[in-house]
């Protein structure tokens, strides 16, 4: 008799579910209450065909039906439980199969015998071979089902050569029928479970680099962060303590220089108040807040020189146009920077030259100081010219010093004006030139 559409084995079932979802399983495997519908509906026809058949004789097909009949308990209590079940792929669970498969031939062989209706059994257990079974097993108990009752049948009753001919050809083709279409099936559901595996793997994977991104982007905000803080609130409370010390070896001998000071320590301490605010609430610097980037470098150079006493000069080459916002922090806060330093290591009253080049395409910007230089290979390693450099590759610039001991240093970043984003506005009273 033909045998009905195989499904896969426990064993290649795949359920795939993102990390923290629940499983979605397959279409095969949402339920098995409609096989067990299919497997009822098959047992009562079979028993009514047998019942109902010309041959033998009543008697025989009563006996033929009350062996079939065995196979429903067989199957409540051994075989569902094997179907349904998620089974570890070991010795003890293939023991527990093919005693199953093995006492459902044992129990089908003696009806499909005795009654050839019988047979239409085999429209459900050749699935459960199928869904039990690894595919040459499969093959060897569906061979079983489909030949060996002809084969007993035909020893039995000694049929006719046209009933014998008629009945194997029957079981060849249903055989052959069974094998090919279970085979495909099979093929097919271990195609779809790899393609759920692979589906499982690129979830997981996406997860992963969502979460490596999240991670990633949280360090860029946590250095791009540490760097605004060293560039501005650092800065202005370095200046803070150098102009304590000022004020500490002045209050007694020069009262209004010390006093001066003491306006240029709160004016210095208002600005770092309202860097803190633009920096908590993420808009450009204080500096930039409605002025051009020359006049923001202009106010650096002459606070530079307040606190210092140094000479700070300032010259802009080309026309002035508003830029990008994020060059233009790039290139305040490396003016912060390249002064920051100035005051730290150039030495007292090391004038400083601070240029702005307009050209075509970039942004360039010079800060020189005439101070104490050093050895560009044996400078220690800090947190603000590696910050610096930092911030200019982010916008596909480059950052370069240059320093000779005794003869000053110099810092350099060109800036492409292309890559840094949509410009600015000019803003109103923009100039070119001037100094201090």
């Amino acid at each position: 008799m033909p045998a009905d559409l195989p499904l896969e084995e426990p064993e290649r079932r795949v359920t795939v579910a993102a990390a923290g979802e629940p499983a979605d399983p397959h279409v095969w495997e949402r339920g098995f209450l409609s096989w067990d519908c299919y497997f009822a509906v098959v047992w009562v026809a079979t028993v009514l065909f047998a019942l109902a058949a010309e041959s033998p004789g009543p008697h025989v097909r009563a006996v033929a039906a009350a062996l079939f009949g065995l196979l429903v308990p067989w199957y409540v209590r051994v075989g569902r439980p094997l179907l349904v079940a998620d089974r570890p792929a070991d010795r003890a669970a293939d023991r527990a199969v093919i005693g199953y498969v093995a006492g459902l031939v044992v129990l089908f062989l003696p009806p499909a015998v005795l009654v050839g209706e019988t047979r239409l059994a085999t429209f459900a257990l050749v699935p459960q071979c199928f869904m039990l079974l690894r595919m040459p097993g499969a093959l060897t108990a569906v061979a079983v089902i489909n030949i060996a009752p002809v084969a007993g049948w035909a020893l039995v009753w000694r049929p006719d050569a046209h009933d014998l001919y008629y009945n194997s050809v029957f079981a060849v083709v249903t055989l052959a029928f069974s094998m090919v279409l279970g085979s495909w099936i099979i093929r097919i559901i271990e195609q779809s479970a790899e393609r759920a595996a692979l589906l499982a793997e690129l979830r997981a994977s996406r997860e992963e680099v969502a979460r490596l991104s999240a991670e990633r982007g949280a360090l860029a905000e946590r250095e791009r962060f540490s760097r605004e803080i060293h560039d501005t609130l650092a800065q202005g409370f370095t200046s803070l303590l150098m102009l304590v010390q000022a004020v500490e070896s002045q209050v007694d001998r020069d009262p209004g220089q010390a006093h001066r000071h003491l306006e240029l320590m709160a004016r210095t301490a208002r600005e770092n108040l309202a860097e803190a605010r633009a920096l908590v609430a993420g808009g450009a610097p204080a500096d930039l807040a409605g002025g051009s980037l020359p006049d923001a470098v202009r106010r650096l150079a002459a606070r530079h020189a307040e606190q210092t006493g140094a000479a700070a000069r300032v010259a802009v080459t080309g026309t002035v146009r508003g830029l990008p916002a994020a060059l233009e922090v790039v290139a305040l806060r490396t003016c912060q920077e390249a002064l920051a330093n100035a005051r730290r290591h150039a030495g007292p009253g090391a004038p400083v030259d601070l240029r702005l080049y307009y050209e075509e395409g970039a942004l360039v910007l010079a800060v020189r100081d005439e101070g104490r230089g050093f050895e560009p290979g044996g400078a220690a390693a800090g947190y603000g010219l590696p910050g610096l450099r930092a911030r200019a590759a982010e916008l596909g610039g480059a950052a370069e010093v240059e320093s000779v001991p005794g003869q000053g240093t110099t810092v350099r970043v060109t800036l492409p004006v292309e890559r840094a984003g949509d410009p600015r506005p000019a803003r109103p009273g923009a100039r070119t030139g001037g100094g201090l």
